[in-house]
């Protein structure tokens, strides 16, 4: 697949926090977005964040909604996982360390409402990070795949990624899950079984109800990581070739871009923010 040109807005900083794998709570990476896409908001640099958790369940709002997704989510923590609601659109994504989670954090335009362009921009960024390996990175909904979208993008028709936006009034946060290594099927079977609990398995069929209450119908061979794709077997080569795309886009300046990075009174007071508004415990 040939790329069009696409570029990025302004000099883009790079925040990147994929070696910081021993925070339990994966709220705080969902606090420093919503901290940042703020400060962008405000004027700040564009700035792309990169991270991942050991052992996370992330849900959508409608996920939270499920009539026994509370008896899902203590399921999920007796396992060990860290659950919690995100702020931004999409439904369950299960994470652990072969999961590359990318923030694009970039100012409004003026004007223009279409999500898609910025969907496209995220797709754009991974599609060319993966170039040096594939050129077969396809977008459009992956029907059995957990989280479904228009920018599900995958490889041979089996997902690989998902993408989800928040947008406040003046800055927009595009975020994307990346499965780079590990077995996709299992992270199929763990979606699958919190929804078979979250719905009481009435409606198994992935419909909505009558209340309006929807979830996907996850099924088997939806998903699959980069390493059984493509033979990936390295996340740091994904995050490097992510930076490198990123540099690649910076106009050509001598000034020197920076943006004042959240304090921990600052991410601690998002932290219980986030928790109290979306009612977890």
């Amino acid at each position: 697949m040939e790329l069009e040109e696409w570029s990025l807005p302004g000099d883009m900083l790079i925040w990147d926090r994929t070696e910081q794998t021993d925070q339990s709570d994966v709220l705080i990476p969902f606090a420093l977005d919503e901290l940042l896409t703020r400060k962008v908001g405000a004027g700040g640099t564009p700035i792309v964040h990169l991270w991942r958790h050991p052992r996370a369940f992330v849900m959508g709002l409608r996920d939270s909604r499920l009539p026994y997704a509370l008896q899902a989510m203590e399921w999920l923590e007796e396992q060990g996982y860290s659950v919690i609601v995100r702020n931004s659109g999409g439904a369950a994504v299960p994470l652990d360390l072969g999961v590359i989670n990318i923030t694009l954090i970039m100012p409004k335009r003026q004007g223009n409402i279409d999500f898609r362009h910025d969907f496209e921009t995220m797709f754009r960024l991974i599609s060319e990070s993966l170039q040096k390996v594939t050129s077969d990175v396809s977008k459009g909904e992956i029907i059995g795949s957990y989280c479904p979208g228009d920018y599900d993008l995958s490889i041979r028709g089996r997902k690989f990624c998902g993408i989800a936006q928040r947008r406040q009034a003046h800055a927009i946060a595009v975020q994307a899950f990346v499965v780079v290594r590990g077995i996709g099927n299992h992270k199929a079977e763990l979606a699958k079984q919190f929804y078979n609990i979250a719905t009481g398995e009435m409606a198994v069929d992935g419909t909505c109800d009558t209340g309006g209450l929807c979830f996907p119908k996850v099924t088997k061979n939806s998903m699959a990581s980069l390493e059984e794709l493509i033979g990936l077997k390295d996340e740091q080569s994904f995050i490097d070739s992510i930076k490198e795309s990123v540099r690649a886009h910076k106009p050509k300046t001598d000034n020197q871009a920076s943006l004042d990075l959240p304090n921990e009174t600052e991410i601690t007071t998002m932290v219980e923010t986030l928790r109290t508004r979306y009612g977890l415990k």
